[in-house]
């Protein structure tokens, strides 16, 4: 007989989880602000694990086979699992930030998208801060969807509509999706950010997932990098990404990456988070 772990949390394991995503959120407020011109990724990174270490976690990332950074970060055409290194950000970059961090055998897992001020190129900066936003609100479609929803497809519909309604005619990566989080970083079940004919399982109380649109200027399609992590479009089209851990418990949903639970995010959709009790 073959035993199955459950995809639902009891209320004590999700009252554990509040804090790797606090510490996973602050990470990523750190490196923020040093997002700018002239700044190598890997300073970036190393902004997250001083971080992360210094509030008694680990970085999650790094318990991956075969990855030694505490961040993925992805530059311009580059979607997702960018490695940090010597690469010198320029003004006008697109920058995505993708950071975890396991507290106490509990995992978080977040991402946001920066574009570097270029005051000599603002239609560039625009058109990348246009993309950013887009794919931030189709994330946060996905998380208002999710407090009423009950099944864990209606996500990834509320994803796509949000993205189709934004006119832009920007693409969803496909072969990338987002994922149940919890004793590991990525659990069941998968969270699509499109729509699919099987809305998979129920969406109740325990259940805790990982939603995090990947969205690019042109198409859809991506190539991996000879380094063997890095995600490009193949088109060389601009991408985004922005990612939160949220958890459904009986009083409602909570984001557990956002120190806020979500309530600024939400607000739009006329959503109140509820913080786990």
């Amino acid at each position: 007989m073959v035993f199955r772990r459950s995809i639902y949390k009891t209320p004590a394991q999700l009252r554990a989880m509040v804090e790797p995503g606090l510490i996973t959120a602050a990470a990523l407020d750190a490196v923020r602000p040093a997002v700018r011109a002239g700044a190598t990724t890997a300073e970036l990174d190393a902004i997250a694990e001083r971080t992360i270490l210094a509030r008694g976690a680990e970085s999650n990332f790094q318990l991956v086979r075969g990855y030694h950074h505490t961040t993925c970060i992805s530059v311009n055409q580059e979607v997702v699992h960018g490695i940090p290194g010597d690469r010198v950000l320029e003004p006008g970059d697109i920058v995505s930030i993708d950071c975890g961090a396991q507290f106490e055998g509990w995992n978080g897992d977040s991402a946001i998208t920066i574009v570097v001020p270029d005051p000599d190129r603002p239609e560039l900066v625009e058109r990348r801060q246009r993309l950013s936003d887009v794919t931030e609100g189709s994330l946060w479609a996905g998380i208002a969807a999710l407090a009423s929803a009950s099944r864990v497809g209606e996500i990834g519909d509320a994803v796509q509509t949000y993205v189709e309604a934004s006119g832009e005619g920007y693409g969803i990566l496909r072969d990338y999706v987002g994922h149940g989080i919890g004793r590991k970083m990525h659990e069941g079940p998968t969270v699509f950010n499109y729509r699919v004919a099987d809305l998979g399982p129920e969406v109740r109380p325990g259940l805790c997932v990982a939603i995090e649109p990947m969205i690019v200027a042109g198409d859809e399609a991506t190539l991996v990098e000879d380094d063997d992590w890095t995600v490009s479009t193949v088109d060389g089209q601009d991408g985004s990404h922005w990612e939160h851990s949220v958890a459904v418990h009986d009083g409602g949903i909570w984001v557990l990456t956002a120190p806020d639970g979500g309530a600024a995010g939400l607000a739009a959709f006329g959503v109140t988070p509820t913080p786990i009790s």
